[in-house]
């Protein structure tokens, strides 16, 4: 059941059927969809430019899921980079089984949001099983700053830990050192120390942190095409883990073909190829990964690999191995499963969630979905395990696409901007470089030399936050008396940005930009507290806890990890700020 499966698979009828549980489905028994039916009252709903069949939901407590046994797999999965307003924005498009299983078949709440305001990878994954905000975890970022030193810190660094076989630098990620609170696997390897967790991804960050501090994650080698973990968590490599490797899996997609799904029509709603803010390298497809004089995979083709669909299948094919190899799901303690999916973060990084790569990369995305969840049930069993799909954090438009629409955008110079606010800080307190540069999302002064010149340190705070307001694009920014005070409470972007701020790691003075303003020169990015990078899916299937339905009460993402530790019948981890969702009832 495990055995792999290509982007591209024959998917069945391209639609979404939007009489699907009425009619009887191929993935469904006919019992289930009779009972599904003869349960609830079902109503259309409008979505985009689609329409989707939804079960009438309401808020409230599932009490009729808490007496199922718990399930004997939990399956998250986190597909980096992409915005609520993409799934839902082509429903016709999607095959029968892949998000459609989750729309169509699952509960997914449409106004989830996460409530931190620097909204990039690490801190969203570290929130998804904790059910903190960065506050709390202490991953205020994917980078930052020693608050005294003003060296670089990675979020998921570890120099006493290196990966296996593979050539390990200062600041790669290989172990959770830096968070600073349990998650739900942790939780439930400390009741059922027999429970496996595993997270797999192609980010270090996006494996590490979902593993928590007691579960096993594993991380695609750019260099090498192969899969590893690092000596934090095991001396070698299980002999399942050797034998995936051994097989050299990205190798069969050196000069393949990203060719997309559809006709070039039914890619109307999405930005055309080649637009002018692509930058010297373009964007159109179809597009040859490995494309090049090179005669052989290298270095560079694994690289690239991760900015097509090819990457996220390597990810899912070494799920399904990890499933084979360690048993998961295959007794009655719930093992837990994360696999996060980074294709679409570097598709949008480079041509924009509006364009037609990002369209075409959701919908191969959905495919292989389809084709996961098949193994799935064949291997595991429908009613036996719970499958979760969420997001890290959205995208925003590309400025220039913004600005075509008449919208306020631009782009920041980040080490201009520093070097400015730097001279108006001279020429008001001396010579010296004072602010040490950006922390997160936070400006660091450098308060060993603010004593030395004995200045008043508040003073030189407010200073330096009246020229970081005076910039183009900066939109709010609170000091750190602010943000520990909670003196400006019910502020714009106040709750966001004091949960994105830990006083042990972050800077002086936490600051936003304003809508459709980034730092940089890439296509585009994300880390906002606005819509377009907050509101991001949240699905969830398993027919033996979760009933059909659409929830549009604003849920908050850290209410994710609450959730999951009713299902499986452990505590919430002890420093988790959720509630339990308010999944659908009769």
């Amino acid at each position: 059941a495990f055995g792999g499966g290509a982007v591209g698979r024959a998917a069945g009828p391209a639609g979404v059927n939007p009489h699907w549980h009425r009619e009887g489905a191929a993935l469904a028994s006919r019992t289930m969809n009779a009972f599904l039916v003869s349960t609830f009252r079902c109503f259309p709903v409008r979505i985009a430019t689609g329409l989707l069949i939804a079960c009438a939901a309401l808020p409230g407590a599932a009490s009729a899921q808490a007496v199922a046994a718990p399930p004997k797999l939990v399956v998250l999965l986190v597909v980096d980079g992409l915005p609520q307003r993409q799934v839902t924005a082509y429903p016709e498009q999607l095959a029968p089984d892949g998000f459609a299983r989750f729309l169509n078949r699952g509960a997914w709440f449409s106004n989830a949001r996460y409530g931190h305001a620097h909204t990039v990878t690490a801190p969203g994954h570290a929130t998804l099983l904790t059910g903190a905000s960065p506050d709390r975890t202490g991953i205020i970022g994917n980078d930052w700053r020693d608050p005294l030193t003003g060296t670089a810190v990675y979020s998921v660094g570890d120099t006493a830990a290196r990966y296996i076989g593979h050539t390990t630098q200062p600041l790669d990620g290989t172990s959770p050192r830096n968070l600073k609170v349990d998650s739900v696997g942790d939780v439930l390897r400390q009741a059922r120390p027999a429970a496996r967790v595993i997270a797999i991804s192609s980010k270090d960050r996006a494996a590490i942190l979902p593993a928590g501090k007691s579960g096993v994650a594993y991380i695609y080698m750019p260099a090498s095409g192969q899969f590893a973990s690092t000596t934090h968590y095991m001396k070698e490599h299980p002999g399942w883990v050797n034998d995936f490797n051994a097989g050299r899996p990205a190798d069969r997609y050196f000069k393949a073909e990203w060719r997309p799904l559809l006709p070039e029509a039914q890619y109307a709603l999405s930005v055309p190829d080649d637009q002018p803010w692509f930058g010297r390298g373009g964007g159109r497809l179809p597009m040859t990964i490995g494309a090049g004089p090179a005669a052989a995979p290298d270095a560079a083709f694994y690289a690239n690999l991760l900015r097509s669909p090819f990457g996220d299948q390597l990810a899912l094919d070494f799920a399904r191995a990890a499933i084979a190899g360690e048993g998961l799901g295959g007794d009655d303690v719930t093992d837990l499963l994360t696999v996060s999916l980074t294709g679409h973060d570097y598709v949008n990084h480079s041509w924009g969630a509006e364009s037609r790569l990002s369209h075409d990369h959701f919908l191969q995305l959905d495919r292989m979905l389809q084709g996961f969840f098949r193994d799935l049930d064949a291997g595991i069993g429908a009613g036996n395990y719970l499958a979760v799909l969420t997001s890290d954090h959205g995208f925003m438009p590309p400025p220039e696409m913004a600005a075509a629409r008449g919208l306020s955008s631009g782009r920041i110079n980040q080490a201009q901007m520093i070097g400015r606010i730097n001279a108006g800080l001279v020429q008001r307190y001396g010579e010296g470089r004072i602010l040490m540069g950006t922390s997160g999302s936070s400006l660091l002064l450098d308060r060993k030399l603010i004593a030395q010149k004995n200045l008043d340190l508040d003073d030189v705070v407010e200073e330096a936050r009246r020229l970081l307001l005076a910039e183009s694009g900066i939109d709010t920014a609170y000091t750190r008396r602010e943000l520990q005070s909670g003196s400006r409470s019910g502020d714009r972007w106040f709750s966001a940005m004091r949960k994105s701020w830990h006083p042990d790691v972050s800077g002086d003075i936490q600051f936003s930009l304003k809508p459709y303003w980034m730092f940089g020169s890439a296509v585009t990015t994300h880390g906002s507290p606005h819509e377009y990078d907050a509101h991001v899916p949240l699905m969830l299937w398993g027919p033996s806890w979760v009933r059909p339905g659409r929830v549009d009460a604003r849920v908050e993402m850290v209410d994710l990890a609450p959730t999951l530790a009713g299902f499986i019948g452990v505590p919430p981890p002890p420093t988790s700020e959720g509630k339990p969702l308010p999944l659908p009832t009769p």
